[in-house]
């Protein structure tokens, strides 16, 4: 019934580099990495006046503070979202295992909820723009996203549903039969894409008015999801839920119609055009 696979799955050790104990994994590196490199984005993105019709409502600095928070966002609420959402009678009956974050299991959404909380409470802490400080985060965010779904992929997790296309592959802890690479196409279409739809969109003024750009990734996000659930095998301990919808598909309708909502505020305001600064001399 299904083809031989074409592309063989790449046998890469999910363990980097191991010292004795001390071990660094591809996952926890795509974190790192998509962290950094976002952190650097958004310097970038701060710094060019051009795009915000003027200086930005918030400076370089407070960005560099803000990194703290946003990344205890991603870690805490990805981690609970992951235990209440996907697999919460487990973690109920073995509560010790919520600490192994080495042993993986981390929600987007969860994680998209920490980083709502960290902006928010960042916002009120420092007095500047919550939707600004959302956009640039927003922004940035489809590069840790590609960096994690390539990070998915090596450890061979989160496979795609059984297909005989010519790309299909047999997962070493899939069973034999042959299957899309959804983690593949997950970062194509929630990294790659999604990074270029909202870089067109900086780079088109929407800076300018604040909540765009987040509520573009929003619905962008939620959209890209739900087509890349429609090849991906829903978690063993789930399975399909109402009307063959999987989680990732439910938790992804309140996150669009947020963006729908955030889009529209953001649209019917004004562009904002910021005077410049002046300066001595």
């Amino acid at each position: 019934m299904f083809v031989l696979p074409v592309i063989p799955f790449p046998a890469v050790n999910p363990i980097l580099i191991s010292i004795g104990p001390f071990a660094v994994r591809w996952y926890a590196l795509a974190y790192i990495v998509g962290i950094i490199a976002g952190w650097f984005y958004a310097r970038a993105l701060i710094a060019a006046e051009r795009l915000w019709g003027g200086p930005a409502p918030f400076t370089v600095l407070d960005f560099d503070d803000f990194i703290i928070w946003i990344t205890l966002g991603i870690i805490l609420g990805g981690r609970i979202g992951y235990v209440l959402f996907y697999n919460f009678p487990h973690f109920a009956s073995h509560p010790i295992e919520i600490l192994q974050l080495w042993n993986g299991g981390m929600s987007f959404h969860g994680g998209v909820t920490g980083c709502v909380v960290a902006i928010v409470l960042f916002a009120l802490h420092r007095h500047i723009s919550m939707l600004s400080l959302g956009d640039v985060t927003a922004a940035v965010a489809p590069i840790g996203l590609l960096l994690g779904r390539l990070a998915n992929f090596i450890n061979g997790e989160l496979w795609g549903r059984p297909t005989d296309v010519p790309w299909a592959m047999v997962f070493p802890n899939g069973g034999p039969i042959p299957r899309h690479p959804s983690q593949l196409y997950e970062a194509a279409l929630e990294g790659v894409v999604l990074f270029i739809v909202l870089g067109f969109l900086v780079r088109a003024g929407a800076l300018k008015r604040p909540g765009l750009v987040t509520g573009a990734f929003a619905l962008g996000y939620g959209v890209a999801r739900i087509i890349c659930e429609l090849f991906r095998e829903p978690d063993a301990q789930l399975g399909f839920l109402w009307g063959g919808l999987t989680m990732g598909m439910l938790l992804c309708i309140p996150l669009m119609l947020a963006g729908v909502a955030v889009l529209t505020v953001a649209l019917t305001r004004e562009p904002q055009a910021r005077e410049p600064i002046a300066k001595d001399g």
